[in-house]
Order: C-alpha cells, then sequence, then structure tokens
C-alpha cells in the first residue's frame, strides 16, 4: 500500500508579504467578521500559529500564490507585519486547505485555557488573544467546576453548550453520566436538551430536591408524570441503541434479496396473480434509496 501523498513540504520558508499574491478578494472584514478580530487580535499577541499555505506562481519567479489564509494575509498587512512564515503546497488546489477543519471543543478549549493559566499566562493576555474580555475567560476556568470525571470523558471533544454544563451541575455524579450518555446517543449537547433531562431526573439523583429544577409552571402531578416518562423513555432507549446497527445491517441484506427476488420475472408473476398487495409492499421495499 502506498503512503499517502503529503500535501506540502516539510520546511517552512519566511517570504514578503509582497510575494505572496492572493487567489481571491478579501473584502474588508473589519466592521463585521468576528472570526477576523479573533484573528487579528491572537496575531498581535502571539503572532501567527498556523502558517500561510502557498503555491510558487508559474513564470514569476520569487512570487507565491496563496492557497490558505486570507484573512491571516489581511491582518499581518492591517498590523503592518513585513514578513510571515510558510507552507510550500505540493499543488495549486486550494479548494482542500481547511474543508473538514476541526473546531476545538469548549471542554478542550478549557483545558488549553487552564493549562495556560498554570504555566503562568495572564487571563489578561489570555484575553487579549482569543478578543474576548477576561470575565468569559474566567467563566471558561471554572466551566467544569461540579461535573464528574466521567461526564467530561464523554463530553470531552463534543460541541457542548457550556450552559448545558452549568445544568449538569444540579445533579448527582451519576445522573450526569447518564445525561452525558443521552447527548451523545442524541447528538444533542443544548441547554433546552439538558433542561429536559433535569425535568426527568428523579428527586433522590439532584444535589438540592428543595431548589426547583427549571423555572417553570408545570404542577406538581405534571412534573412527577413527566419524570416517570423520561425514566421509561430512557430505559427503552438503550437497548435500541445497542441493536440499531445489527438492525440497519439486516434491514439492508434484507432489501437487497427482495431486490434480486423481483429482477426475477417468473417471480413477479406469480405474485402479481396469486398476492397483488404483497407485491406492491416489495416494491416499495425495493425502491427506496434508505432504510
Amino acid at each position: 500500500m502506498n503512503p499517502p501523498k503529503i500535501g506540502f513540504g516539510r520546511m517552512s520558508i519566511v517570504l514578503p508579504l509582497d510575494k505572496i499574491l492572493p487567489v481571491r478578494v478579501v473584502k474588508d472584514p473589519g466592521k463585521s467578521v468576528t472570526r477576523y478580530h479573533a484573528i487579528l487580535a491572537s496575531i498581535r499577541e502571539i503572532g501567527v500559529i498556523e502558517p500561510l499555505m502557498v503555491f510558487p506562481q508559474s513564470g514569476n519567479e520569487g512570487f507565491h500564490l496563496l492557497m490558505d489564509g486570507h484573512l491571516r494575509l489581511h491582518a499581518l498587512r492591517e498590523l503592518g507585519v513585513p514578513e510571515v512564515e510558510c507552507l510550500i503546497a505540493t499543488d495549486d488546489e486550494s479548494f482542500t486547505y481547511n474543508a473538514r477543519i476541526s473546531r476545538l471543543s469548549p471542554i478542550q478549549e478549557h483545558a488549553m485555557i487552564t493549562k495556560a493559566v498554570n504555566d503562568g499566562v495572564p487571563v489578561e493576555r489570555i484575553a487579549a488573544a482569543l478578543h474576548q474580555n477576561v470575565r468569559n475567560i474566567k467563566a471558561r476556568l471554572n466551566m467544569l467546576s461540579g461535573i464528574g470525571p466521567e461526564a467530561v470523558d464523554l463530553l470531552k471533544d463534543k460541541q457542548i453548550c457550556p450552559k448545558a454544563l452549568q445544568v449538569m451541575r444540579k445533579v448527582k455524579p451519576m445522573r450526569q453520566i447518564e445525561i452525558a450518555e443521552l447527548m451523545v446517543s442524541a447528538n444533542n449537547y443544548t441547554k433546552s436538551y439538558a433542561e429536559a433531562l433535569l425535568l426527568g431526573t428523579p428527586k433522590d439523583m439532584l444535589f438540592d430536591p428543595t431548589v426547583a429544577k427549571v423555572r417553570t409552571r408545570i404542577s406538581r402531578d405534571e412534573l412527577a408524570r413527566m419524570e416517570l416518562e423520561m425514566e421509561t423513555l430512557e430505559r427503552d432507549y438503550k437497548p435500541i441503541e445497542e441493536n440499531y446497527g445489527d438492525n440497519m445491517l439486516n434491514l439492508t441484506v434484507l432489501r437487497g434479496y427482495v431486490r434480486k427476488l423481483l429482477s426475477n420475472p417468473k417471480v413477479t408473476r406469480f405474485l402479481g396473480t396469486r398476492h397483488g398487495e404483497m407485491l406492491i409492499e416489495f416494491e416499495r421495499i425495493a425502491a427506496a434509496d434508505g432504510i
């Protein structure tokens, strides 16, 4: 098996900004693009973290086409930086770079901020580099306070809403694990979903049963019924999730068998004359694009 082709050279080079030619026009993002302001603040505080991706321009020695990093180049020019570190691309296809970028999850970001603070970086400088206020950075530092390590491990790479974590603090560690598992299964990490799961939490799983779970006009009887329904739903959901993969495989195989069966004219003729309704259902199964 051939090793995958590397998309850029192993060594970086430093190029003057006037030797880098953008392949697309970037309109002035200074007034509206939040991401641009974050890039600008980061470069101002700590420099360029991710090198620009360039490709040598044919017939124009010394000049390079910019494949990836147009906002960074715009920010560098605005800051008056004369040169920048670049990686040389092995082809001139720009559509592949950063097309499937993996964003940091809130918990991963918390870990990085915590490590930086523990290493002696002032909170004010982190806030400036991330283009956020100091209050937000301090809130990120305390984001996992009261959350058990098992729940954190389940959600560490998920785009969970920080406010959902605040809701999870109201329940005990075992219930936090259950809520985290349900979030992962449903691929829903919002505050509203966390509050719905909180409503279905028995009182003995709450840290403080005397405090209202969520500000609501639901009566005590309705809340008790909702807790019972949520508990039943969670119990029934587990076996469905566990058997989902096997069921989908079996259904896919069966659909293939039905298609093969209907490709035989003798079979379709027999079903059409003897079992018309069955033939109609088989044809619907065979024509389905998905299970």
